[in-house]
């Protein structure tokens, strides 16, 4: 078994105008100061960092690692998740989407998609001159306008889906398996990649690509209503990444998994502050640790009710009090006794028969 480390803290949804939120000396040192021992990086505000420059940079990469350092801290992994839904996107989202790209390629779906990829594979270059070991990104979608199957879905789409998608990530998987770093999808409600189902279609389609794994964020499978303890233990060999993330359900008379297109207060599921949910932590660092997961918890706060700074600071003490020290004893080792060859024989009654 390994640790888990931690804790750790997304910054995407900390990251602002106003100090201590407006570059990354100032939004670590606040991180630090809370007991947050890393950070989970995102790569597409070039006043925290520069993706471009990191890919083509070892210089670049080594003075930012050691700004982070020096305030304690390390990262934990970059984050490509706007850059990844913009890999996939139907063209019913074209516009609500556009807003993820630069300003010269909003309204040119395909410059779009070619200048993501790149996006990608620079990351892939950026995490191992930051020697990272994992990266985490969201697939993008192709079908997900079609995940209610009403209208039925014509025979073979969700095949040709898959068959697109897995086309434009191969490439980018191959950069990752260059770079020796783990692509780590996000399952999540808007994405082709959103349960463990999608999950296989996709790994069948890209036929089984090693650097093809996972974030875990239990609180996407709370609002799905999928057991995400299970979902550990079918998964665990491809869980490289971890967001811990509270969430609860609340079905009522009116509404259930949809939410009726109501804002996230007033949904049956929404996401909390950590604690202030229904998610079985213990049970899910347990079982994380049980199976050798070494990555690092990560806090990432979307709370519809608590402020984001208190949840940062009760969300570092809740993730250090989860973290599992491994035993490196059994229970009943004081009950223990020599081996003893002969003394097993005769215990199984073999002796006798031997003689």
């Amino acid at each position: 078994m390994n640790n888990i480390q931690g804790p750790a803290i997304f910054l995407a949804q900390f990251m602002g105008t106003e100090p201590p939120f407006n570059n990354l000396q100032n939004i670590c040192q606040w991180a630090a100061s809370l007991g947050y021992k890393g950070i989970q990086l995102p790569s597409n505000d070039k006043r925290f960092f520069d993706l471009d420059k990191a890919a083509d940079s070892q210089a670049y990469c080594d003075d930012i690692r050691g700004m982070v350092e020096q305030q304690g801290l390390q990262i934990t992994e970059l984050s490509t998740h706007l850059q990844g839904q913009l890999v996939a996107v139907h063209p019913a989202y074209d516009k609500m989407f556009d807003g993820f790209a630069p300003a010269e390629l909003r309204g040119k779906p395909q410059a779009r998609t070619e200048w993501a990829i790149q996006q990608l594979k620079a990351a892939a270059k950026a995490s191992a001159h930051l020697e990272l070991k994992a990266h985490a990104s969201f697939s993008g979608a192709l079908l997900w306008p079609t995940v209610y199957p009403w209208p039925q879905r014509p025979a073979g789409l969700v095949e040709e889906g898959f068959e697109e998608l897995a086309q434009r990530w191969l490439p980018i998987l191959d950069a990752f398996e260059q770079a020796d770093v783990d692509l780590c999808y996000e399952l999540h409600p808007g994405e082709d990649l959103h349960d463990g189902a999608s999950f296989d279609r996709f790994l069948e389609a890209v036929d089984h690509h090693p650097r093809a794994n996972i974030l875990y964020d239990p609180s996407h499978f709370v609002l799905q209503q999928l057991d995400y303890l299970a979902f550990i233990d079918i998964y665990h060999s491809r869980i490289k990444a971890f967001h811990v993330k509270d969430a609860e359900f609340n079905p009522n008379g009116r509404s259930g998994v949809y939410g009726g297109y109501q804002p996230w207060l007033e949904r049956p599921g929404r996401f909390r502050s950590l604690g202030d949910g229904e998610i079985d932590f213990k049970a899910i660092f347990s079982k994380l640790t049980q199976y050798g997961f070494k990555g690092w918890a990560v806090l990432e706060w979307e709370c519809c009710i608590k402020h984001p700074e208190d949840g940062a600071r009760e969300g570092a003490e809740f993730i250090q009090s989860h973290l599992i020290r491994p035993t490196d004893k059994a229970f009943d080792d004081f009950a223990a006794v020599d081996t003893d060859k002969r003394l097993n024989q005769s215990l199984l009654g073999l002796l006798e028969k031997n003689n």
